[in-house]
């Protein structure tokens, strides 16, 4: 069985229309999740956290598609 991880990650942005981090050193790393169900309860709890701070957003990547070569990846 394929492991499917996925990591949320998130921080402030250059600017609301970009995904440009404003300081990569400070990434705020949430964790690693074994499926997407969890990463995404993850994912919304810190969205929600910081919903007043409209230059600050989270993501959810998919780690399984990095490492499986049967994974297609998004480009």
């Amino acid at each position: 069985m394929t492991q499917r991880l996925h990591l949320v990650y998130g921080g402030e942005l250059v600017s609301t229309d970009s995904h440009e981090f404003r300081d990569p050193a400070s990434i705020h790393l949430v964790g690693i999740f074994p499926d997407f169900a969890s990463a995404h309860a993850a994912w919304k709890a810190q969205a929600q956290r910081t919903v007043d701070q409209a230059q600050i957003r989270y993501f959810i990547a998919h780690l399984h598609r990095l490492h499986d070569p049967d994974e297609s990846v998004l480009t």
